[in-house]
Parts: C-alpha cells; sequence; structure tokens
C-alpha cells in the first residue's frame, strides 16, 4: 500500500527555535490517527506542514508516493486533496448556503449540483434545512459544524482537525466524533489533533504522540526507519 504521506527528516524552526522535528513517519491512506501532546509540543505545526501551508526548513515529504517539491502550481492542486479544519473556524457573513458552497464555486461547480452537495453535506452534519438560516443566528455548536459541512462538501482525501470538540456543546461534539469515525470508510484518511483521552478512546485508529517537539509515540505498526 502506498502510503499518504512519508514524513523524514522534517524539521520546522520559528525563529531559532526547533518546532518540529521528526526522523521519520508515515501515515496511510484510509486510517485514522490521533495526534496527542502537551501545549507546544509541534501538534498544529505538524497538522499545517500536512495540509501543505507550512513548509519545513529540512526534509523530504512525500503525498501518495511523490515527492513534494513545494511549487506553487503543485501545492495548489495538492490543497484541493487535502483540509484542515481549525479549532476555532472562520464563516463569512451571510448565509448558511453560502459558507458551504464557498469552495465549491471555487471549483466550478454551480446549479443543481451545487445545491445537491450542499444539501448532502449539511445532512451529514445534522443541519439539514440551515441553509438560509443568517451564519449570526447560529450557536457557537452549529457554527462550528457548518465549518465542517463546507469541509466535507469539499469530498477531501485527507481531512485534518485540531481540537474539534474543544468548547463544543454534547450534541456537536457527539456528531463530529460520528462523522469522523465514518470518513475512513470513504477512503479519507483523518488526523485529528486532541487533547481529550476520552475522544482519543471513542476515535479509535492509531496514536501519534509528540513530546518535546519530537515523535514520542509512532501509529501502531510502524517504525522508524
Amino acid at each position: 500500500m502506498t502510503p499518504r504521506y512519508r514524513l523524514t527528516g522534517v524539521t520546522k524552526y520559528y525563529g531559532d527555535k526547533i518546532a518540529l522535528e521528526l526522523e521519520s513517519l508515515t501515515i496511510l491512506p484510509g486510517r485514522i490517527y490521533v495526534l496527542t501532546g502537551d501545549n507546544g509540543s509541534g501538534k498544529s505545526t505538524l497538522l499545517s506542514i500536512l495540509a501543505f501551508l507550512s513548509r519545513p526548513e529540512r526534509g523530504e515529504i512525500e503525498f501518495d508516493g511523490k515527492l513534494v517539491e513545494w511549487k506553487n502550481a503543485e501545492l495548489q492542486l495538492l490543497r484541493r486533496q487535502v483540509t484542515l479544519l481549525h479549532q476555532s473556524p472562520y464563516l463569512f457573513t451571510g448565509t448558511v448556503f453560502g459558507n458551504v458552497a464557498y469552495g465549491l464555486k471555487l471549483r466550478g461547480q454551480k446549479d443543481e449540483a451545487l445545491k445537491q452537495r450542499v444539501a448532502e453535506a449539511l445532512a451529514l452534519v445534522r443541519l439539514a434545512g440551515f441553509e438560509t438560516r443568517n451564519v449570526r443566528q447560529l450557536s457557537g455548536g452549529e457554527a462550528r459544524r457548518v465549518a465542517l459541512a463546507r469541509a466535507l462538501a469539499l469530498q477531501p482525501v485527507v481531512l485534518l482537525f485540531d481540537e474539534p470538540l474543544a468548547n463544543l456543546d454534547q450534541i456537536s461534539a457527539e456528531v463530529v466524533d460520528e462523522i469522523i469515525t465514518t470518513l475512513p470508510s470513504q477512503g479519507t484518511t483523518v488526523v485529528v489533533a486532541t487533547h481529550d483521552p476520552q475522544q482519543a478512546g471513542r476515535l479509535g485508529g492509531d496514536t501519534i504522540r509528540l513530546a518535546d517537539n519530537k515523535l514520542d509515540r509512532l501509529p501502531t505498526g510502524h517504525c522508524m526507519e
């Protein structure tokens, strides 16, 4: 099986401080990975690298068996396949439909196909019928679920979550966990950064633990190369 990601000798600095230093890490397709570690251990940095938003100073990254060159044209294609959902995602002013449809419109989706994708994504997050709702009328949990619907509508091959349950109400947390566990069956690779040990237990999958900006625990069955 070709790995979704293979990271070798990856080092990222912020100023003169090492933010992340990975000797080797392999992430396989269609799996859930739970990313754990203390604050400042490098979890958000790793997610940013996996999303091709932050280039490491040293090392190599392969995606689906191809070496990433970090050129603009290539990065645009890669970023269409990977979506990072931040802890506090931004919603545009206007309707729920406009927010969920935004990325689809950028990719040329329109008319009935666009409406169907938006409706399907909202149904997945249990917000069916919210299309015309103004985002300012949403609760915090509903807003986070709209952001998740926007990500799901793009059908990424990799979905990255940064603390997805932080400050969420119970209903929204249950919806997010349920969705995450179904994604691998659709071929989606999921990496979830979390401080919540109970969430890690609920999601199952493999654990990647960071400590002092390095790997402290690798996914089960993976080894340092």
